[in-house]
Order: C-alpha cells, then structure tokens, then sequence
C-alpha cells in the first residue's frame, strides 16, 4: 500500500514543475518578438513622390530661364514701348475693363480681333512659364498673376505717360494676365515643382 500512494506523489510533482517552467518560459518569448516588431523598416518616401532633380539639372533649367526672360524682355520693350505717332489721333486710354475688348470684337474682320485679343494673350505666356523657375515663392497661381499684373501695369503707364501713339488699357493688362494663367497651368507649375522642390520633399529624400 505504501508503493502505491508514493506513486501519485511524483507524478504530481512532475506536473508541477513542467508548468511551472512553461509560465517562466513564456516571457522570453514575448520578449524576443518585442525587438522584431521595432526593427521593422519604415518607408521613407511616400509611394508616388518623385525625387528632386540634380543640381546641375536645375542650374541650367534656371539658367535657360533667365536667358529667355531677358530675351523677352527685350522683346517686349520693342512691341509696347515703341513710339507710334502715325496712330496718335486714334489711341485712347480705357480704365473700364471690357470697353476695348468690345471694340476688338465688334470689328468687321475677326483677323484683326484675333491679332488684338491673342497678341495679348501670347505676352503674358512667357510670364506664367518663366516666373515660377525664376522666383521660387511663386508657386501658387494668385502669386503669379499678381507679379504679372504689376509688371504689365507699369508697362501700360508708360505708354500712357511717355510713349508717343501709345495709351493705357486696362484690357491690355487683363489680357497678359490671362495669358500668364495658360502658362502657369500648362508648364510653369510643373516647372516650379521640379526645379525648386519643396523641404519636406526634400527631407523624405534623404531619411
């Protein structure tokens, strides 16, 4: 009888023990999962973002962009700032916006609408296209449209106060205006973005 009751006694034990050693054994485990779950890689870019253009790229994308700004300087000095005595009797200063643009399109041949009307236009492409590479604060559209509209302001008080045959025109200046919109919207702000990246951009970069 003695063998007998001795027998569960170690087998208790023995079960014991082996629980005992299994609830010790399970803290190790989570504490050698804690270092893989903080090692894990972070992604440092976002998904779509492009990375900036090298230096010397947007050195010269600058450079070109001034050479073109001064060249068309230069050329619009020459078409707005030319005396004109022959039309001296027929220029008149218009500072309510619409009246000469009522008066392109109320002309009999529309060629000579559409000389008035997209020659503006065209003048202030160069604006829209070129500011944002030149000046890197202008990277939103009010901030373009207003540079440009201070530039052609002037360009229109000049005519008015010195230029012989020539007169302000308040629709000249809402014209180029507009036309540096279309710039800006077709390639200046594509251009402002790859030639002067933003810093966020720029840190994400190099983590």
């Amino acid at each position: 009888m003695a063998r007998a009751v001795s027998r569960p006694r170690i087998a208790l034990r023995l079960r014991s023990t082996s629980h005992s050693g299994a609830k010790k054994a399970s803290p190790r485990t989570k504490k050698s999962r804690s270092p893989d779950t903080k090692s894990a890689p972070r992604p440092s870019t976002a998904p779509g973002e492009r990375r900036p253009l090298p230096f010397v790229v947007r050195f010269l994308v600058m450079l070109i962009a001034f050479a073109a700004m001064v060249a068309f300087a230069a050329a619009l000095a020459q078409i707005t700032l030319q005396p004109s005595p022959a039309s001296e009797a027929l220029t008149h200063s218009n500072l309510h916006p619409g009246r000469s643009l009522r008066a392109y399109l109320d002309q009999p041949e529309l060629r000579d609408a559409f000389k008035q009307i997209g020659g503006n236009l065209v003048l202030g492409i160069p604006f829209g296209v070129l500011l944002p590479v030149l000046v890197p604060k202008a990277r939103g559209i009010l901030r373009v449209l207003l540079l440009t509209a201070a530039v052609m302001m002037m360009v229109e008080l000049v005519q008015g106060a010195v230029i012989t045959g020539r007169a302000f025109d308040v629709d000249d200046v809402i014209l180029n205006t507009s036309g540096a919109l279309v710039g800006y919207l077709l390639l200046g702000r594509r251009l402002n973005r790859a030639v002067h990246p933003r810093k966020s951009r720029r840190k994400n970069s190099e983590a």
